[in-house]
């Protein structure tokens, strides 16, 4: 079941504490509960959990059970996006010890595959990633997680921004896919979570311009706000899409050398792939649908490349020198935060599920 734990239980942790867990039971269905640790291995650290953001997939797990081809046959723990504070560390580990403040990249990887010998661990068949089901997820008191999966946090990054740095991470690799620079001009299709940090990855990678298009205002204008250079409001009807084209190129007033589609849906892919200039790219980073009708072949006539993000490798150390040099800010898409009971459990998942306001939920554990 991976690193993160094993199964239901009281596990002994600490002294006398019993180690609990957020557990996904059903549908609409969290429960705190015990939450049984695997043994610490040489090469391991036990983390005391301190901040776990809610990504939508949790809340897509938490309403239909299912997320793409991965469906939650039986109960799990969730959450992914953390960091914490080491508290026992294995016989092998030298590079951290208790006390140490660490960001947790949620997937550990074979290793073993042609594809994690190549580099490209984040495609490994194999991945056991936290709240991916069957492996459990991270919102808990205390997870046990390869040593070389943590990454040390420097004092001027809260933890709070170290749980930021997987949804950042996202951001990060797809600018990396993208090739975004200095001469990059970028748009991006939806104004959410992934959407506001990828914004903030392309201008710490050097875009010059960045147009952001959402069909909600709110979010439109934290965009503004986080120094998006143009906001183009658009419909969820793709009739539109000719007309908004003619918007989106005014608010960017120059080429569209690169799209990132945040939603993944026809319509912002069936857009994205009309703006992109010609020699372009077009990055598919969200998965709102697992098949789309677009206009291919005329984006392939004008060689618009088609470049697939799946999560991230390697991008931990640059997303917290990042935080640390104060070239990104995430601290501005925290809006709403929650203690660790079963109320605010609850709660908390509803506020990130209904949206309006809500970018980021975060628990402080």
């Amino acid at each position: 079941m991976g690193k993160g734990g094993m199964s239901q239980g009281g596990d002994e942790k600490g002294e006398g504490e019993v180690n609990m867990a957020a557990w996904l039971l059903g549908v609409n269905n969290l429960k705190i509960q015990p939450f049984i640790l695997p043994p610490l291995g040489p090469y391991d650290v036990r983390v005391g959990m301190k901040a776990v953001g809610i990504c939508g997939s949790d809340v897509h797990y938490l309403k239909k059970l299912r997320l793409a081809h991965f469906i939650v046959k039986e109960p799990m723990v969730i959450g992914h996006e953390c960091a914490g504070i080491i508290e026992e560390v294995g016989i092998e580990v030298k590079s951290l010890v208790p006390g140490d403040r660490v960001a947790l990249e949620p997937g550990i990887s074979c290793w073993q595959c042609q594809l994690c010998k190549e580099g490209r661990y984040n495609l490994c068949p194999d991945m056991k990633f936290f709240a991916t089901p069957p492996v459990h997820g991270s919102l808990a008191n205390q997870v046990v997680h390869p040593a070389d999966l943590c990454f040390k946090l420097p004092e001027n990054v809260s933890l709070e921004e170290g749980a930021m740095c997987e949804p950042l991470s996202v951001g990060v690799h797809a600018c990396r896919r993208a090739n975004i620079g200095p001469e990059s001009n970028v748009l991006i299709m939806g104004a959410g979570p992934i959407g506001l940090v990828t914004l903030l990855a392309a201008r710490a990678f050097g875009a010059p311009r960045i147009v952001i298009v959402d069909v909600d205002d709110y979010r439109l204008s934290v965009a503004k706000d986080l120094g998006a250079d143009g906001i183009v409001k658009v419909s969820t009807n793709t009739q539109d899409v000719d007309e908004e084209v003619v918007q989106i190129h005014k608010a960017m007033g120059a080429r569209v050398d690169v799209t990132f589609d945040c939603a993944g849906f026809d319509k912002t892919m069936s857009t994205a792939l009309s703006a992109t200039s010609a020699g372009g790219k077009v990055c598919l980073v969200g998965m709102g649908h697992n098949e789309m009708m677009v206009p291919l072949t005329s984006a392939a006539a004008r060689e618009v490349d088609v470049v697939g993000v799946f999560r991230y490798k390697n991008t931990w150390p640059l997303c917290i020198e990042f935080l640390r040099s104060g070239k990104i800010d995430v601290k501005p898409l925290i809006t709403h935060r929650f203690g660790f009971s079963q109320q605010e459990v609850e709660e908390a998942f509803e506020t990130s599920a209904r949206g309006g306001t809500a970018i980021k939920v975060m628990f402080n554990l």
